[in-house]
Order: structure tokens, then sequence, then C-alpha cells
């Protein structure tokens, strides 16, 4: 299986991604380590990314992701997933599950007015909002309850006991 945990950047995908794939023993991927260059300084520069610079990079965590797959094998990523055409895109990677990390904008502006990001800038998360598609086929988890919370609430959601695991 593959959890992909998607929403606007600071929704906490990063963070909760984290803590989920060590508390499962699975490996974690962040979507934003695979940006190609020209990606990462067009955000940089305060500008949004379009589609056509989305697919190559929806396609390369596609293929590590069918890597990580392969015979069985589990992962947690944390990406934007904003359009439903992303996800189906990042659906062809095999068993894959959405977790929704849902917030409202005055609370993940307040969040990220306290943090930094190597290359997404505040300025950018209306945009965010703006291109969001909320899915219909995703556990939607409420990003102001605390870590083991959503944890606890994912693992329940997509039947991942520790028995499951082992």
């Amino acid at each position: 299986m593959i959890v992909v945990l998607m929403g606007v950047s600071g929704s906490g995908k990063t963070k909760i991604g984290c803590a989920l794939a060590a508390s499962l023993g699975w490996p974690f991927y962040d979507a934003d380590d695979l940006h190609p260059p020209a990606n990462v300084a067009k955000m940089s520069a305060g500008s949004p990314l379009t589609d056509d610079d989305r697919w190559p990079w929806l396609d390369r965590i596609v293929d590590e992701l069918a890597r990580a797959g392969a015979n069985g094998g589990n992962a947690v990523l944390a990406c934007s997933a904003l359009r439903q055409v992303y996800r189906d895109r990042l659906a062809r990677a095999g068993d894959v599950r959405f977790v929704y990390l849902k917030g409202d904008l005055e609370t993940i502006a307040a969040r990220l007015a306290v943090r930094s990001h190597k290359y997404m800038p505040a300025s950018l998360l209306p945009s965010q909002f703006a291109t969001l598609e909320a899915p219909a086929d995703a556990l939607v988890i409420d990003i102001r309850a605390d870590v083991a919370a959503k944890i606890a609430a994912i693992r329940a959601g997509l039947k991942l006991a520790a028995a499951d695991i082992e």
C-alpha cells in the first residue's frame, strides 16, 4: 500500500508523513524532494507551477512509488496532489490510498507565518487553495488535531492496525 498525504503547503504533510511512516516501519518520500531544479526555481521566485511543470514531476513520483511498491512493498508519500487529475496520475503507482490533511486558509496561513520552507513562500498559499479540488475518495483528517491523534485516525481509517503491519 502507498499512503499519500495530500493538502496545501503548511497542512502538515511532511511532519505527519514522517510520523506515520515511522509508526508503520515504512519508507517515507517527500514529493518536494523530487521536483526538478526548474520547478524549485520557479516556486522560489514566487511563481505557481503550471500543469506543464507538474506532469514530469508527477511521473517521477509515480516511478519512485512503483519501485517502492514492487513485490508488496509499502510507502508513505507527502505530496500536495491538489487536483483530481494529479491524484489520478499518482494512482498509477499501484495500491494508492489518499489522506487529505484538511485545514482552512486562516489556520494554515498562521502556520506558514512561523516557519520557513526551502523554496515554497507563504505568498503562494492562496494559489494552492485556488487550485485545490477537495477529494471525494480520500480519508479526511482535520489538521487541528495533535500528531498522535492524526496518526491514530489515519491508521484506523486505512485499517492499518499493528497486527496488519508486523
